[in-house]
């Protein structure tokens, strides 16, 4: 697995994205925004989980593998970009984080030696059809700074519904404006895609610089 870099290495923050069950690095969201967030002072990486590389080389489409391999790539990636910054001899700080399925195996994998910040996109806490099986039994235990980024209307976790999970205080929750899991507004609502992906950006950056 490799990383596409976004961003000063000389960056106070360093934070590593990965992607969606669905969709790889290079996708027009992941790209926004690491690119976005590089024009905030922060160094983005980007990788892709196994799964996807294998995807995209034989061009078909695969389903996600297990969380266990999944979390062995995050700790990979994270052990990787920690040498890095070590051989920088940085006192740069390093958060993880990702989009929906991506953010939530993040989550899974604060508490590796180094991690100092938690960043997810569109949080999946529960699948679409099935609000029952809830993905939050271990938020309780993150001991880092948390951020989750979320639509207003995402099926995989409303406001509406989020607001009775009783989530620690710690996480800071960050509504999109009528956003879907993309955090894509309907056209009635009087925002644009765009405009909910620069607050997000911006919330993003204000949150790790507070830290």
């Amino acid at each position: 697995m490799d990383l596409i870099w976004d961003g000063s290495r000389q960056a106070t923050w360093t934070l590593i994205l990965a992607h969606g069950a669905g969709a790889s690095r290079h996708s027009e969201y992941m790209q926004y925004f690491a690119q976005q967030l590089a024009h905030q002072g922060i160094q983005v990486g980007r990788f892709n989980f196994p799964y996807m590389n294998k995807a995209i080389e034989t061009e078909r489409r695969r389903p996600p593998d297990r969380a266990p391999k999944l979390l062995d790539a995050w700790q990979e990636i994270i052990e990787r970009v920690r040498e890095r910054m070590s051989a920088q001899d940085s006192d740069q700080r390093l958060a993880i984080g990702g989009k929906s399925m991506g953010g939530r195996m993040a989550s899974m994998s604060t508490h590796h030696d180094g991690v100092d910040a938690l960043v997810c996109l569109g949080y999946p806490f529960h699948p679409p059809a099935k609000k029952d099986k809830l993905r939050i039994e271990h938020l309780s235990d993150i001991k880092v700074p948390t951020m989750i980024l979320q639509g207003e209307r995402d099926t995989f976790g409303t406001r509406e519904e989020v607001r009775g999970y009783h989530l620690p205080e710690e996480i800071k929750m960050r509504w999109l404006n009528d956003g879907d899991h993309s955090f894509k507004p309907r056209q009635r609502s009087g925002v644009t895609q765009t405009e909910n992906w620069d607050t997000a950006i911006e919330s993003i950056s204000g949150f790790l610089s507070g830290l």
